[in-house]
């Protein structure tokens, strides 16, 4: 094994085990980054650099964002004003920028070495892993869509504050 697949390894269980400690959701989001991006450096130590670029793309590009989108969307008052601020400070975000400084530097390596996949891998293109997840997969790939909406409808519905409603003939009322 490579140095870099350690690296990267102990980089995505640190980050990791920070996602299941941080109180704080952006604090948390920031790490699940930071880990998604060390698991496609894993990736492509392994020989497969279409599943890194995958992964980046996928879990730590798109889904991601649209987490981050949802929590903001999700403005809970005054105070969340106030803890965005504070996220804002270099405190909050040097580490995790750090760690993706460290991933970036050590794939710009393992790209410039330019090895060759181990032994017996078999390369398998982009367009035939399109055919097989639109073929024989399609049902799965619909029904993970689904979910991830129903899951985002559902959460913004709990979440949302609703103004308290009083009943109509309480409106008026001088009590």
């Amino acid at each position: 094994m490579d140095v870099a697949f350690y690296i990267a390894a102990t980089i995505a269980v640190l980050a990791t085990l920070r996602v299941i400690t941080c109180y704080n959701i952006m604090h948390a989001l920031l790490y699940l980054v930071v880990s998604l991006l060390s698991v496609s450096v894993v990736l492509y130590t392994y020989g497969a650099p279409f599943m890194a670029i995958l992964e980046i793309i996928i879990y730590a590009g798109a889904i991601m964002v649209l987490i981050i989108f949802f929590v903001m969307m999700l403005n809970l008052g005054n105070e969340t004003s106030e803890h965005e601020r504070d996220w804002l400070k270099p405190r909050i975000w040097v580490i995790p920028g750090i760690l993706c400084a460290v991933l970036l530097i050590e794939l710009l390596f393992l790209v410039m070495q330019n090895k060759q996949p181990a032994g017996g891998i078999i390369v398998v293109p982009p367009k035939e892993v399109g055919i097989a997840l639109f073929g024989p997969y399609i049902i799965a790939v619909e029904l993970t869509g689904i979910l991830l909406m129903a899951g985002i409808v559902g959460a913004y519905h709990l979440g949302r504050q609703q103004k308290k409603k009083l009943h109509r003939f309480l409106e008026n009322s001088n009590i």
